[in-house]
């Protein structure tokens, strides 16, 4: 009876190890779009040095 208990109580339980992955997950996620940002931002300043140069020809 008592595996019985350990066997309901393990399976009405949420897994733990889904929840941690999901979380990595979304984090990831999130570090991609600031990197992405980051990025736009540092190919936008490029951008507009190349205009000014490209403005003295």
């Amino acid at each position: 009876m008592d595996s019985l208990n350990r066997v309901v109580r393990s399976i009405s339980q949420p897994a733990k190890g889904k929840l941690a992955s999901s979380k990595k997950r979304k984090w990831r996620e999130i570090e991609e779009i600031r990197d992405k940002f980051q990025l736009e931002k540092e190919l936008k300043i490029y951008e507009d040095s190349l205009e000014y140069m490209l403005e003295d020809f």
